[in-house]
């Protein structure tokens, strides 16, 4: 009975206060008629019969104001509960998905975590290199286009090798780039310290592209050039902007530092080459089967026309032995024509 029914000039009235109202109307309606008639000239009994049955009357009406308004009132209810409950149905759902997307959130949090430690830590990022590469690799390649850590010929072990076709040498790719310069260049705060880290990028990134040099571009045996992979798009971006002269020192030294992403796109273009030389492969195969069909049609043309003229000349001498049964029919036609038992006419004939 305490629900807000109607507004009325910005007041809210309940139902109880709607029905208290009505109540109060109706007992002033009633005093009002009470004192009508004691002015008339008294209370007869026909007026304070009269007067009962108002009453009666404007009881009853009150009486089923107040169960439709009680209707109407549980069915509004009834609407603001239904509506109430789809609002706060609506609501479980989207909090769901908030605590979905926050549980990710942590997830990446922790992934990302766990990132900075085996980058900080010497021992684990190597592993952690190696094994994306070769995700990359096993990923885009057949199992025959590449091999991890194979031993060249001079006793050396790259990382990966690429087989491209057409070509016996292999294409070198190393997966320990050296993140500890990148990484104090990344904490250092004043100006000094990103120098002296600078420094040690420079120094490190020069050996280790020296290092590959030397031990994977062997002529005659590899490629002319070798990747060297960077696990880490930042890192990546950090050597391209603050470090352009090492990108390019390792170019001339025909080592290309590559991202994840580059990575991927040079393993798309070796795709494509090993796909490209399949289907060459497979035109050449049709090629031949084509030349070999087209020599077993020719030999095919050769032995029917043989056939024909065997078939002519079976049908020639079939010709011919009509002829001769159309002969002997004739004359064996005439002997049984022939009159032998008139001599004369034997005679004659």
């Amino acid at each position: 009975m305490s629900a807000v029914l109607f507004v009325v000039e910005g007041f809210p009235v309940s139902v109880g206060e709607a029905l208290a109202a009505a109540a109060a109307a109706c007992v002033a309606l009633t005093l009002a008629l009470g004192f009508a008639l004691l002015r008339g000239g008294g209370a007869s009994e026909a007026r304070l019969a009269e007067l009962s049955g108002r009453l009666s009357s404007l009881g009853e009406w009150l009486g089923a104001r107040q169960t439709d308004l009680a209707r109407a009132m549980a069915e509004r209810l009834d609407a603001q509960t239904r509506t109430t409950g789809q609002t706060l149905g609506q609501l479980n759902e989207r909090l769901a998905v908030i605590d979905a997307a926050q549980t990710r959130l942590s997830g990446m949090a922790e992934q990302m975590v766990s990132l900075k430690d085996i980058l900080a830590n010497k021992q684990t990022r190597g592993p952690f290199g190696q094994g994306r590469m070769e995700t990359i690799v096993r990923d885009a390649l057949p199992p025959g286009a590449y091999t991890f850590q194979p031993t060249l010929a001079n006793k050396t072990r790259p990382d990966c090798v690429i087989r491209l076709p057409g070509d016996p040498r292999p294409l070198v790719i190393d997966a320990k780039f050296p993140l500890e310069g990148i990484a104090e260049f990344r904490r250092a705060r004043d100006e000094d310290a990103q120098k002296f880290a600078a420094r040690r990028v420079r120094a490190d990134v020069a050996r280790h592209v020296a290092d590959i040099a030397e031990k994977y571009l062997t002529p005659g045996e590899t490629q002319d050039v070798a990747l060297m992979f960077v696990p880490s798009e930042s890192i990546y971006a950090d050597l391209v902007e603050h470090f352009e002269d090492v990108v390019q020192r390792a170019h001339r030294a025909r080592v290309v530092i590559v991202s994840p992403s580059l990575m991927m796109m040079a393993i798309q273009v070796a795709q494509s080459m090993l796909r490209d030389a399949a289907v060459r492969e497979s035109v050449h195969t049709i090629q031949a089967e084509v030349g070999k069909l087209v020599a077993d049609a020719r030999r095919l043309a050769e032995r029917v026309a043989k056939l024909e003229s065997h078939f002519r000349a079976a049908q020639d001498d079939l010709g011919e032995v009509m002829v001769s049964a159309e002969k002997v029919t004739r004359r064996a036609q005439r002997i049984d024509a022939m009159d032998f038992a008139s001599p004369d006419r034997a005679v004659g004939t």
